[in-house]
């Protein structure tokens, strides 16, 4: 308000305002006050209606404007005890304006609000903790995220570029069919960046590096997590499983167009009787060595292929899973080229196409299902680099045992298991950002007589929020090495690395699930509205728990490769065995349970990363030596061991979250290890403090039980989190920050 007399008005605007909603009440009050002003000008009255517009609501920074305005006036003139006197003041003791008293408390009166407390809300502030917990960051953002991109920021940098274009401006609202078609176009332009061929090799088009790829999935997740998936189904799953399953002729002939999106194609493993279970898939292929070719049939509905990203509108062609059968033997499961639609679209002979239709998220998908009718292929379109047809029409395979062809060729796509937690761990940093940083401006409540009080300095949204952001950089340094070890990975490792894949794929979607919930709720109704976007992204990523592998089946496949690391070590686990197993691998444990040490509260000792490490190590050794003791007496007494391993089952559940809480602390500390800026290692000291206590917190119950804690040293770890809370909330903001996410991609809120 360029006028000085017009900033009298800023009060009452705020007043109204501050609460983001305007009713017609108080609207026509406001109206009828300024059209009765002749002081008033036609251009002054128009600007003022301008402001109380119903329609066009003042943006977030007017309302700070106004809000700072006011205080600041007041804090100049600590004598003002009204709205008008505080108008005079704003007004700069305009004379016309120090008429107006009786017709500004009639106003106010009219608008029911009630001057003195109003006043004494704008007060200076009151000398509470409670209120006075917000302060500049400790550390220099930049750096943080700098050490979070690493060595992929310069391509994290350009996907971020691309993603806040105009272009690709967010739509709550859009139509599916416009959806998928605006995911599409997105898809096409990603392509035209050399973004979607990062993974290829480079003499088929591509960027040859592997790890910029899985960046790419990540900072994309910012942005539309159906642009992530159609973007992986096509450049990864069906890219990549022509790459990792096929061989050169199959390599010159897709390559390039599958990574320009000339060639859009699926990847059709699933069925609709055989989710997890890809052995139990009942799609066959049968050879004809007379002419060459393969039948690709559906014996049965049931055994159509279902939830196929890219088959119901987009896919040419299609990797196909399916039963390999020479002269009546089944070979298993192999994987097969098959066309699904011409260059126009148009759906072939053979092949029947459905649509999923809508879904709970992820509805820029064009998920559908797949039935093959005796669809012909040539011999060719076999994926053949782990097992072929040879001349003869007999079955070769490199490597003989068909349950190892079968996971070494699994074990090629373990990528996915990658990108989707990635995914996941953005999809969570997006969330807490948007609730943080509302949580630090949204106020409420407060101390007798003095302003409210923004609700992240309250300790119960602190752990609502911080404890969750601990985690969540937890977890970015666990899949950074789980990263690093995929791309430097020997045959040796690969169980192991297949292993902790599935299980930080469980843990990241999982904890994202959870993140998410609590970001919504903490947001109140804010983070109901669409336009703020938790909606989405918790509806989008509620299936990333499923895809990919069901989480609780992974989870137990993570406890399998466990027990199996624990025979390796001691043989058929005989109760000498095991008890080594626990001595060697946590060799404190004795220590620890010492009368001392048990009931130690010193608060040295509960921040201490050693404490923290053979705390999580103990868990998970003796978790994992009770489930092998427990499944050996079963076996023992007669139980089938796939009986044995059923009346287990939950056992094996939290024998893999032990194992993924150790790695994920593990490695959060050796990243705090290698930072050199001791600003950024201290406050990332303290999100490590926060994670570890909060984990140990949440299996106090264990712990009590195992005798390695006494109560009072669990209520002792419950303060400290609370501690930990308390003194990380004035670098919260900062923190989320480092993530450095586009703003157009953070909704309203923000």
């Amino acid at each position: 308000m360029k006028n000085a007399k017009l900033q009298a008005f800023i009060p009452l605007f705020y007043i109204v305002w501050s609460d983001d909603l305007l009713t017609k009440k108080e609207f026509f009050t406001l109206q009828y006050y300024i059209d009765s002003q002749d002081w008033l000008s036609v251009e002054d009255k128009i600007g003022l209606l301008s402001r109380i517009t119903i329609s066009n609501p003042p943006s977030r920074q007017d309302l700070t404007d106004w809000k700072n305005t006011i205080e600041q006036s007041i804090q100049d003139n600590p004598e003002v005890k009204s709205i008008f006197e505080l108008a005079v003041v704003l007004s700069k003791n305009d004379t016309t304006v120090q008429n107006l008293e009786v017709s500004f408390a009639k106003l106010e009166n009219d608008l029911g609000i009630l001057g003195e407390e109003a006043i004494s809300n704008f007060k200076t502030k009151a000398k509470s903790f409670t209120v006075n917990q917000q302060a500049e960051a400790s550390f220099d953002v930049r750096k943080i995220t700098d050490l979070l991109d690493g060595e992929q920021a310069h391509i994290i940098n350009k996907v971020k570029s691309i993603i806040s274009r105009p272009e690709f401006k967010l739509d709550a609202a859009m139509d599916i069919g416009v959806y998928r078609q605006k995911v599409f176009d997105w898809c096409t332009i990603l392509a035209k960046e050399n973004l979607g061929n990062m993974a290829y090799p480079k003499q088929y088009g591509g960027g040859g590096n592997i790890a910029d790829y899985f960046a790419i999935m990540e900072t994309l997740s910012y942005h539309d997590l159906s642009l992530v998936i159609k973007f992986g189904v096509q450049f990864g799953l069906w890219g990549m499983s022509i790459q990792s399953l096929g061989t050169e002729k199959h390599y010159a002939k897709y390559l390039r167009d599958i990574g320009t999106l000339k060639l859009p194609g699926c990847f059709a493993m699933t069925e609709t009787h055989h989710g997890s279970n890809v052995k139990g898939l009942e799609t066959t292929a049968t050879y004809h060595h007379e002419t060459q070719s393969f039948t690709i049939h559906t014996p049965h509905p049931k055994a159509q292929k279902e939830y196929i990203g890219n088959a119901a509108l987009h896919g040419q062609m299609a990797t196909v899973f399916a039963k390999l059968i020479i002269e009546e033997h089944d070979y298993g499961v192999n994987a097969f080229i098959v066309p699904l639609r011409d260059e126009k679209g148009v759906v072939l002979k053979g092949i029947t196409i459905g649509d999923c239709g809508p879904k709970m998220g992820l509805n820029g998908v064009d998920n559908g299902t797949i039935r093959f009718d005796n669809v012909l292929i040539p011999k060719e379109n076999m994926l053949d680099r782990f097992a072929c047809v040879n001349e003869k029409g007999g079955f070769q395979s490199p490597i003989p045992s068909d349950n190892r062809r079968f996971f070494t060729m699994l074990g090629t796509l373990v990528g996915g298991r990658i990108g989707i937690p990635r995914s996941a761990l953005a999809a969570a940093k997006t969330g807490l950002t948007i609730a943080i940083k509302y949580s630090d401006q949204r106020k409420q409540f407060g101390p007798e007589g003095a302003s409210e009080v923004p609700i992240l300095n309250y300790r119960m949204h602190q752990r609502r929020l911080l404890i969750p952001l601990a985690k969540t950089y937890a977890v970015h340094f666990a899949l950074q090495y789980l990263t690093k070890r995929f791309l430097n990975k020997s045959e040796e490792q690969m169980q192991e690395i297949e292993a902790l894949a599935a299980g930080l794929k469980s843990y990241s979607t999982w904890s994202t699930t959870e993140i998410l919930q609590e970001c919504r709720e903490a947001c109140g109704g804010k983070g109901y509205l669409s336009e703020n976007r938790i909606d989405a992204l918790k509806n989008d990523t509620e299936v990333y728990t499923t895809f990919e592998g069901d989480n609780t089946v992974l989870m137990q496949l993570v406890a399998k490769n466990r027990l199996s690391e624990f025979r390796k070590s001691f043989g058929e686990m005989g109760s000498l065995g095991i008890i080594n197993y626990v001595y060697e691998n946590a060799k404190s444990a004795i220590a620890e349970k010492n009368p001392l040490i048990i009931r130690n509260t010193d608060e040295a000792h509960l921040l201490d990363y050693e404490f923290h490490l053979q705390a999580f190590q103990h868990r998970e050794q003796t978790i994992l030596a009770s489930a092998a003791k427990r499944i050996k007496k079963l076996i023992d007494t007669g139980l089938e061991p796939y009986d044995a391993f059923n009346v287990v089952q939950h056992q094996l559940i939290a024998v893999a979250e032990a194992y993924l809480d150790r790695v994920v602390l593990e490695q959060f500390q050796i990243a705090i290890a290698a930072v050199e800026d001791e600003k950024s290692s201290a406050v990332l000291t303290k999100m490590c403090q926060l994670f570890a206590l909060s984990q140990i917190e949440k299996n106090k119950g264990w712990y009590l039980e195992d005798d390695y804690m006494e109560s009072v040293k669990t209520k002792a770890i419950r303060k400290m989190v609370n501690q930990l809370c308390w003194d990380i909330r004035p670098d919260a903001v900062a923190l989320v920050n480092a993530f450095a996410i586009p703003d157009s991609c953070l909704g309203a809120l923000v």
